[in-house]
């Protein structure tokens, strides 16, 4: 999928005082950032950021941290931001490969994926955000107890998923192929693409890994 660049996104990024800069001089130092203990939760792959901020309003005594690697697609959850009075959100825009140099062992509790990239390609496999690679990294950031709750309307992906996470050494703790029709979706705080998609009667598939 080839995004349309926003002339000026960067430079609005950079400026933005929702967006963390040099985000691996945090390293194990995160509390600081929010001035609090509260535990920090991480959506790789935020879009625009609905799901995210909604989760921020929802409960002031978390903190989360929205990751976005293209910076015209998170230039718009940055527009949504300025209209919303959290102190328990930041931006980052990063590569997700990289978070066990930004995150310190056990400094992340809960890590979200949502309707991330099928990368359907075979070739492409350890691009994909439930991949051992992958699964690898947030092996290295997460608290022992710490989950990884994954939705997709992917079925590919989610079939890849369920066979993917286990051979990464990690636990299959919960999964649902129809979300919005389980207990699973109790309290389900959805996406723009989710509402959109679900909308037509489409099945939302959801996962919860844990070590």
């Amino acid at each position: 999928m080839r995004l349309r660049h926003i002339p000026g996104s960067e430079e609005e990024i950079a400026a933005s005082p929702y967006v963390i800069q040099n985000p691996s001089g945090k390293k194990g130092c995160w509390k600081d950032v929010f001035g609090n203990e509260n535990p920090i939760e991480i959506e790789i792959g935020m879009g625009k950021g609905r799901f995210i901020m909604e989760l921020a309003a929802l409960h002031p005594n978390i903190n989360y941290v929205g990751i976005e690697r293209y910076p015209s697609v998170l230039l718009r959850g940055l527009q949504k931001r300025a209209d919303l009075e959290l102190n328990n959100i930041y931006f980052m825009c990063v590569d997700a490969k990289n978070l066990a140099e930004i995150y310190a062992p056990g400094e992340v509790e809960k890590i979200y994926l949502n309707f991330s990239d099928p990368w359907p390609k075979d070739r492409h496999e350890k691009r994909r955000l439930t991949s051992e690679d992958f699964m690898a990294v947030y092996n290295q950031i997460l608290r022992p107890d710490g989950v990884v709750e994954f939705k997709t309307d992917n079925r590919g992906l989610f079939d890849y998923s369920l066979e993917a996470i286990p051979r990464a050494g990690w636990k299959i703790e919960d999964f649902t192929y129809d979300l919005h029709h389980s207990e699973m979706g109790i309290g389900n705080v959805m996406t723009e693409y989710e509402e959109k998609f679900s909308s037509k009667g489409n099945p939302i598939y959801k996962l919860i890994a844990c070590r």
